[in-house]
């Protein structure tokens, strides 16, 4: 849906377009809604096809999880120029599609973006969730809701579990939680999955690090460390979830890769092991750092109910390392 991209400090969820598995399909809008359909709705039932909506399609989750969900199963990969999200016709649209379950991680993103125009960001992240659920209600199929971890205020100096109180202190924070409140009062089958500083595609955090490193300014680099979080690779984020969904453990969950760091951290690690050992990295403090929004300075996310079905995720560090070797 929306595929926008902050390159600077703040999240950055979304990425270029990959190629749509070749046994999905796009939907046109404007067909009459068939009845609720009985389908088995986890992916954990003996090996049998599911009928999967993904939105966002062409953003980094949304086409990781459909290169993975490919095999095996019919996607209808959904994207803003087949279904326009934030406009309630995209509930009978949704409904046409006859899913056994739609995965939702389109979003308006742009945390900065979110700031300067607080209705729109409520319109796509807060109404456009709204709409999916009501989808997903009139076909009696679950829901996965991607959230964010600034749904949280980030003052509490410690990690949040699945159920700490909530506090969003931006605008993008807000939408998305609005989101959230959405699916808990129309559906009763749903995971909303609370995910963080994603990286992974063609364009994040790691790839605008390494574009400055290979022409840095004559002062080096600069990079926030008062804002700590949770750097996610994508590929391990998406085969974490299709884990969860094959579970049918509806609930909130935070998936991320273990560990937590700064900006700074993160990209002097980047710098690390990509071989940039003398390249000057200067640490400065978010009050430095002029832009719109104002993010959660400490929300890092604990994965206490993913882990206790099995599901955990492995260190950045890591995950780091094996995406590099994917830039090689």
């Amino acid at each position: 849906m929306y595929d926008l991209l902050l390159l600077n400090f703040g999240n950055v969820w979304c990425c270029l377009a990959a190629s749509p598995p070749n046994n999905t399909k796009k939907r046109s809008s404007g067909v009459a809604a068939p009845p609720p359909n009985p389908h088995q709705h986890t992916l954990g039932s003996g090996g049998s096809s599911v009928r999967i909506v993904i939105t966002g399609a062409q953003g980094q989750l949304g086409s990781t999880l459909a290169r993975i969900l490919a095999d095996g199963h019919e996607l209808t990969l959904v994207d803003r120029d087949d279904i326009e999200l934030s406009s309630p016709e995209a509930i009978d649209q949704l409904v046409a599609t006859s899913a056994d379950m739609i995965i939702h991680p389109a979003a308006y993103t742009d945390v900065d973006g979110c700031a300067r125009d607080p209705e729109w960001a409520y319109r796509v992240n807060a109404l456009g969730t709204k709409y999916v659920a009501m989808a997903c209600r009139r076909l009696g199929s679950p829901m996965i809701y991607i959230s964010t971890n600034e749904v949280f205020a980030g003052d509490a100096g410690r990690a949040y579990m699945e159920y700490d109180q909530t506090g969003p202190i931006n605008a993008y924070g807000r939408s998305k939680l609005a989101g959230e409140v959405a699916v808990r009062e129309i559906l009763r089958d749903f995971y909303i999955v609370r995910i963080a500083w994603l990286f992974g595609g063609e364009r994040n955090f790691v790839r605008t690090v390494l574009r400055l490193a290979a022409n840095p300014p004559s002062g080096g680099l600069r990079m926030v460390d008062d804002e700590i979080g949770n750097p996610t690779y994508c590929p391990d984020l998406a085969a974490a979830i299709v884990r969860l969904i094959a579970t049918g453990a509806y609930g909130t969950y935070h998936l991320v890769n273990s560990g937590a760091c700064s900006r700074y951290a993160f990209a002097s690690e980047i710098l690390r092991q990509a071989g940039h050992h003398d390249l000057r990295i200067t640490p400065i403090r978010l009050a430095d750092y002029q832009r719109a929004s104002t993010p959660p300075p400490y929300s890092p996310l604990l994965n206490i109910a993913a882990a206790d079905l099995g599901i955990t995720l492995r260190p950045w560090q890591e995950a780091l390392a094996e995406y590099l070797t994917t830039l090689a």
